[in-house]
């Protein structure tokens, strides 16, 4: 018989003030259901008898492997290909002219930030989109990182397979030059596309090992789950890796109006850095 866990008031506080401090992530009273439910299947596979057992574990020494669970298990991870696709059609149009501008026929550089990049497909639009502007990169110092808190969907993007249903926003013409049907029916993104792309996975609060300069920063739908000030502080170190007229792409329902002034509105929901 299924045990059914009960979550406690100090239980539910215990792990939010866990999920904040180690992550940035406000698990409101609304999250409650939703953490019973996720951390509900750990404590099944962990065999333990209630939540204030599991609350020891995560306090322990012992608990650091949990603890990697535990934020593994309190993301989502709800992401497609070509999302709030007039970002991409904005970075064809005007941000890549702009950086290929004054390289001319030269070889130039540029980098991209996909930063929460969950399953993927984020990252993987981006470098489809590099590819149309410009076809052949091998005279480009091209490169997109792509990096997320949940160790697991890095694991996944890494490898580029997605099931058929996951393809469906990618443009016809995109997914005949750009995606190969594997052999057990899944679909994988060619190894043009995957080769500009480095996944790793990355906790926004921690210290970066990357220095930069970035030209373009994509940071959508990751700052909803933070509070103000941690906000202010992850856009202002956003700020400070970007080239001094770089762009930042945030989520639709995002926005930096009274969060920090180190960046100017060019768009919707696309912002520059000010000097």
């Amino acid at each position: 018989m299924q045990q059914d866990y009960v979550l406690q008031d100090g239980d539910f506080r215990k792990i939010a003030n866990l999920v904040m401090e180690k992550t940035g992530i406000v698990l409101s009273e609304k999250k409650r259901a939703f953490i019973h439910g996720r951390l509900g299947r750990r404590l099944r596979i962990l065999g333990l008898e209630d939540f204030s057992q599991y609350c020891r574990l995560l306090e322990s020494r012992a608990g650091e492997d949990e603890r990697h669970m535990l934020i593994n298990a309190v993301t989502t991870n709800h992401t497609s290909f070509f999302r709030e696709e007039h970002h991409f059609d904005y970075l064809t149009k005007t941000v890549l002219p702009t950086i290929a501008a004054p390289y001319g026929n030269k070889p130039g550089r540029l980098r991209i930030w996909s930063a929460g990049c969950s399953t993927g497909e984020e990252p993987h639009t981006l470098a489809m989109m590099l590819r149309e502007f410009r076809p052949s990169l091998a005279d480009w110092d091209a490169k997109i990182l792509a990096t997320d808190l949940d160790t697991n969907v890095v694991s996944h993007a890494a490898t580029g397979l997605y099931d058929a249903d996951r393809l469906e926003t990618i443009p016809a013409a995109y997914r005949k030059r750009y995606v190969t049907v594997e052999d057990d029916g899944r679909f994988r993104i060619n190894d043009e596309v995957r080769s500009l792309i480095s996944f790793a996975p990355l906790n926004l609060l921690e210290k970066w090992p990357m220095s930069g300069p970035f030209d373009v920063i994509f940071c959508r739908n990751v700052v909803i789950y933070f509070d103000k000030p941690t906000q202010r502080t992850l856009f202002d170190r956003y700020a400070e890796l970007l080239r001094p007229d770089g762009w930042l792409f945030i989520g639709h329902s995002e926005s930096l109006l009274n969060v920090t002034n180190r960046f100017s509105l060019v768009g919707r929901t696309i912002y520059r850095r000010t000097s």
